[in-house]
């Protein structure tokens, strides 16, 4: 009976070890990897949509505490300045201002170049034809304005008077007649130019190699868990790759996360390099520039924002 006893406690006792170490396990690997990560509304985003919907961050052991669209880049700033978000798929102009009004984040990677248009009435021709015009664009710093900044300069167009909205809300005004032309990211550019309206010129012709967004990560992530960080790099490289390789799926799943047509938004994604490559002389042209324009304050360098490392190992 003492035997029977012993070996019935020994057994329990084994039991409750394993279950010790194995819940003891889960709860630190979740720990290290639960994170909050937002996005923008538009086909910028497309690796982070395509790799959601594939399940791919779950593969890498990444939980989603939250996974937050917002219509523009420059709102999304506000939501890395929260304690709750702490991974953002963002344009890079918005992703320097962050930089700029402290936020402790780090760009890990590229997602795409390019990805930007000015679409206008019918009625505008040539470029030439905005002077004295009613031009849509996002705040003041967003990399749209920063484009229309360089178009005002490069045509020296006069009397420009614009019109601070969101890209939904601009292709609702370009509609209804409020503004004669609007300055907007994609997927919205292409949007408008489905409704009729013309696309006059693209990030392409007024700024080469434009770096259009990046995966930035709160600087904690990196110091206390790069694996994590290393896990995001690796799904948005394999995610990348996909949507280059199978534009057509990639359209139809951004198409339901943005509720557009999948040929739009198949002619959108024709209009972006989608890549995980960044320049650093780029990054420190665009934080340049912004400087000149008032946005934000001279000196800040790109080096100190970027951390390639990831991005340069093969994983």
């Amino acid at each position: 009976m003492k035997d029977r006893t012993h070996t019935l406690t020994s057994i329990i006792g084994v039991c409750l070890l394993i279950l010790t170490i194995l819940t003891t396990g889960c709860t630190q690997k979740d720990d290290a990897q639960s994170i909050g990560m937002a996005v923008e509304f538009n086909d910028h985003a497309a690796c982070a949509y395509v790799a959601k919907e594939n399940g791919w961050y779950e593969d890498e052991g990444i939980n989603l505490t939250t996974y937050e669209s917002y219509a523009t880049g420059m709102r999304l700033t506000s939501a890395l300045a929260r304690g709750d978000i702490t991974v953002a798929y963002i344009c890079l102009a918005p992703a320097i201002m962050a930089y700029a009004r402290g936020v402790p984040l780090v760009i890990v990677s590229g997602t795409h170049k390019h990805g930007y248009g000015l679409v206008a009435s019918p009625a505008i021709v040539n470029i030439s034809d905005l002077n004295g015009a009613t031009v849509g664009c996002v705040r003041e710093g967003g990399p749209a304005d920063l484009l229309l900044n360089r178009m005002i300069r490069e045509y020296n167009l006069k009397d420009i008077r614009i019109q601070r909205m969101n890209p939904l809300k601009q292709v609702i005004a370009l509609e209804t007649g409020r503004i004669d032309a609007a300055f907007l990211p994609e997927h919205h550019a292409t949007v408008a130019e489905s409704k009729g309206f013309t696309m006059l010129i693209t990030s392409h012709e007024l700024w080469h190699e434009m770096q259009g967004s990046v995966l930035v990560v709160k600087r904690e992530l990196i110091e206390n868990d790069p694996e994590t960080v290393r896990s995001l790099v690796r799904v948005t490289k394999r995610a990348t790759t996909w949507v280059n390789e199978n534009p057509d799926d990639a359209a139809r799943i951004l198409a339901e996360e943005l509720d557009s047509d999948p040929a739009v938004i198949r002619r959108s994604i024709s209009r972006l390099n989608y890549t995980t490559e960044i320049d650093l002389g780029f990054v420190q042209e665009m934080i340049d520039f912004m400087a000149e324009l008032g946005y934000i304050d001279e000196g800040i360098r790109a080096e100190d924002m970027l951390d390639t490392e990831f991005l340069q190992e093969n994983i």
